[in-house]
């Protein structure tokens, strides 16, 4: 598939120059799509990292694809995270609880000036904190000189491969590079948008995966028609939580939470929806579901910040506390009557 450079009127778009390195950390489903897209912009040097002991990483370098893609002859690969640390953007696609580990190794290298761009959605499970959180932990010698970005929105590397566009957002702290990313990063099958919630943007992509997990469960008890009413009102708890936190509520309603739902809630490539029925139906999921997590870390965020989350929390028990599913419906749908609020 041929990927088009989108031109901004602030930023001229050249052919392949090389003057700037990205490298992807992680070849999973996602990590290989983002190296491939990048590599399709033929403008950048673009490396994909994989660990010496991966199969996943080896067969990608040995036949050049995956089950999703194929890559062009151009692309560089590394087992060697000191190379990949060289790059000035270091794009970071791997599950949400192993991003400390993989930051510990990162910053052995002594990284400065770099653009960390986070890829993933999920909330550390031990400690509450977002991963760009995370990040800044672990780069405590190098916060002044390293930057941090994420990197989310609604799409699935299946859809994307075949040319289907989609709309994602680019946030950070600092604006000048999130808009130097959308500008590098925009083509006529992705359309970035600049962030304007950092908070907001990564609880919001990291709990629709718990609303994900839920929609499974309703699938799996062939309850879908209360999708509906899963959506609203889960989108309403994030809200809640994400005001409660210091961001915005309404980036719960934009393509952070909302906006994923079709790709996460709805779609048959959705694990976190496909782990959701294989769970209610006792079958084994072998695949990752970054929702799992994210309902235990959801449970402690909402106690601490004292919001009610009962969907939220509803998921948790059964996951964890072996809940029968059909009893915790039961338990939502006689909650006391009350006017439904949308007000933010």
């Amino acid at each position: 598939m041929k990927i088009s450079r989108r031109k901004h009127s602030d930023c001229r778009i050249s052919e392949r120059t090389d003057d700037m390195n990205i490298s992807v950390i992680g070849c999973g489903r996602w990590g290989s799509f983002i190296a491939w897209y990048l590599n399709a912009l033929k403008r950048h040097k673009v490396t994909l990292y994989g660990r010496e002991s991966s199969t996943r990483f080896a067969k990608i370098v040995k036949e050049h694809k995956n089950d999703f893609l194929e890559f062009d002859g151009d692309m560089n690969y590394t087992s060697t995270l000191k190379e990949a640390c060289k790059s000035e953007i270091i794009v970071i696609s791997v599950s949400a609880q192993s991003l400390r580990s993989v930051m510990r190794e990162v910053a052995a290298e002594g990284v400065r000036d770099k653009i960390f761009v986070l890829c993933m959605k999920g909330i550390e499970c031990d400690t509450g904190l977002t991963l760009s959180q995370v990040v800044r932990e672990e780069l405590t010698e190098a916060n002044e000189n390293c930057h941090i970005a994420i990197w989310v929105g609604p799409g699935h590397v299946q859809d994307f491969v075949r040319g289907v566009p989609g709309c994602m957002v680019i946030d950070s702290y600092d604006d000048n590079i999130k808009h130097k990313l959308v500008s590098e990063f925009s083509t006529d099958t992705l359309r970035f948008y600049y962030g304007g919630d950092m908070l907001g943007n990564e609880i919001g992509a990291a709990l629709k995966n718990v609303i994900g997990i839920a929609a499974g469960m309703l699938d799996g008890m062939d309850m879908t028609a209360l999708k509906g009413a899963l959506t609203t009102r889960g989108t309403y708890e994030v809200a809640k939580l994400i005001r409660a936190m210091g961001g915005s509520g309404a980036s719960a309603y934009g393509l952070c939470h909302l906006g994923d739902y079709a790709a996460t809630v709805f779609s048959e490539y959705s694990n976190n929806r496909m782990f959701g029925e294989a769970f209610v139906r006792g079958e084994r999921f072998e695949k990752l579901a970054e929702g799992y997590y994210t309902a235990k870390a959801v449970l402690e965020l909402s106690k601490k910040h004292g919001v009610s989350m009962p969907i939220c929390e509803s998921v948790y028990k059964i996951l964890y506390e072996n809940a029968d599913p059909k009893v915790s419906i039961h338990e939502l749908m006689t909650r006391d009557i009350k006017e439904e609020q949308t007000k933010l």
